[in-house]
């Protein structure tokens, strides 16, 4: 089970949040604008710790957090003000896929490894696409796999302020080269399993 499976059971945690967007005058399309800047300013934070100082990592950590916080409220503000819609819905999901890019971009910059960072956003943007493929030819979102896009942000960020903690190395990489690793080659897993979940769905 990935942590995007269980958007249904936060909203308690998020109601007040929803709440005061509503009276302040957000729409969730702004909501859905200002978690992609959260995105950009994770990965310029991502970017300086790879080239100044390992602190900046806790900067793109707490960044990344909020942008995938706000990622959920978006959506409940939608149905609060009872204006979701498809364009909303596409907004929201071209600004996701731009933050994937950039913050993994942030990182991979940061530590001068663009294959290793190649590999972790075309892993990245294929689960993306597989889930909504799937929507796309008569089947349900696929949002299963073994990372979906909030386990992927929890696992960056905690990444991040791990690595303010303990900045040791194994093998040449330090904690957020193996992030990349792991994105890469988990990416492209749970790509080809959203493939086959479909292609069964579709041959039952």
């Amino acid at each position: 089970m990935t942590l995007d499976q269980l958007r249904p059971y936060v909203s308690g945690a998020i109601k007040p949040f929803v709440v005061g967007f509503d009276r302040i005058g957000f729409s969730p399309d702004g909501v859905s604008v200002v978690a992609f800047l959260m995105a950009g300013g994770a990965a310029g934070a991502f970017y300086l710790g790879g080239v100044e100082a390992h602190w900046w990592y806790g900067v793109g950590a707490f960044l990344v957090f909020l942008n995938g916080w706000l990622d959920v409220v978006d959506g409940a503000l939608a149905r609060r003000q009872e204006v979701a819609s498809a364009s909303g819905d596409l907004l929201d999901h071209v600004l996701d896929r731009y933050a994937d890019v950039v913050i993994i971009g942030g990182i991979a910059a940061g530590l001068g490894e663009y294959l290793l960072g190649f590999l972790a956003v075309t892993g990245v943007l294929l689960t993306s696409y597989l889930g909504t493929q799937a929507q796309a030819v008569g089947l349900d979102r696929v949002y299963g796999g073994l990372v979906g896009r909030a386990d992927r942000l929890a696992i960056i960020g905690i990444a991040g302020f791990v690595v303010v903690a303990i900045p040791t190395t194994y093998r040449g990489f330090d904690l957020m080269g193996w992030l990349l690793v792991f994105l890469a080659v988990v990416g492209h897993l749970t790509a080809v399993q959203r493939f086959y979940y479909a292609w069964r769905a579709l041959d039952d």
